[in-house]
């Protein structure tokens, strides 16, 4: 197996497909690793068996079965991993429960805990020195759907993550990009940002390659849900009916507008 690999502060990252277009992410440091979001065991437990790595801690953003469906096969194997989830979903085998706020040390590094209700109430995101692991609420060119979550709750969490330095990386847990910059460019076909963004990202897919991570900085300047103060998409989302410019109804005027998209 071939894994794709990028340093993430003393960390490397590598990414795991999984299904039809989900991603798990493993970060290790030569000897332990800690994984995000595994919805199913096998990729993860035939990564660990190539680079002899030990399975140290689970990191679960929300309790959907395509992002948590995997832990009960890991810690059959790893009995010793702490897995960490939101404390107020239902994620088998959680031993570690958070509410967001709080800073974990894993593997000689230290995240921080950020609770962004919307995709999922309890839905959390997991930030370490420039990523951000950030499950179904932010997507490349998009953002999640809200099973749960009302759209004050979910643009308040896409706020909370812009607020993080630009440079960030996203590492969001599925391959969405090419799909919903199709809708970006629908919403703001005058962006020159976002339509080179649609060029690079198609070049890449026909490569076979993965559109993420991404940065920060690139969301902020391509994806709507990121950009519901611009006047391009303010006055695309009140053509969808959203009234006046408050971006909390700009913004659920653009996200019933992806789901029909």
């Amino acid at each position: 197996m071939s894994l794709p690999q990028s340093a993430v502060s003393s960390l490397m990252v590598s990414r795991l497909a999984a299904f039809r277009d989900n991603y798990i992410w493993l970060l290790d440091d030569g000897q332990s690793a800690l994984v995000v979001d595994p919805g199913e065991a096998a990729p993860v437990l035939a990564a660990l068996s190539e680079r002899r790595l030990s399975l140290a801690a689970i990191l679960v953003t929300h309790h959907h079965a395509d992002h948590q469906g995997g832990v009960a096969d890991l810690l059959a194997v790893w009995p010793q991993a702490q897995v960490y989830a939101p404390q107020t979903e239902n994620v088998p085998g959680c031993n570690r429960p958070l509410r967001g706020g709080e800073q974990l040390e894993l593997l000689g590094a230290e995240f921080a805990v950020l609770a962004v209700p919307g995709h999922t109430l309890g839905h959390l995101a997991y930030y370490h020195r420039g990523a951000l692991f950030c499950g179904d609420t932010l997507f490349g060119a998009g953002c999640g759907r809200l099973f749960e979550g009302s759209p004050a709750q979910m643009a308040a969490s896409l706020q909370r993550i812009a607020a993080l330095p630009e440079e960030t990386l996203i590492y969001c847990a599925h391959e969405y990009t090419e799909a919903n910059l199709r809708f970006a460019a629908a919403v703001e076909p005058g962006n020159p940002a976002l339509l080179a963004r649609c060029r690079q990202v198609a070049g890449l897919r026909a490569d076979g390659r993965a559109s993420v991570p991404s940065t920060l900085a690139e969301e902020k300047a391509t994806n709507p849900f990121l950009r519901c103060q611009q006047s391009e998409v303010v006055a695309a989302a009140r053509q969808q009916g959203a009234v006046g410019d408050d971006p909390v109804a700009v913004f659920a005027a653009l996200r019933a507008w992806r789901n029909n998209f």
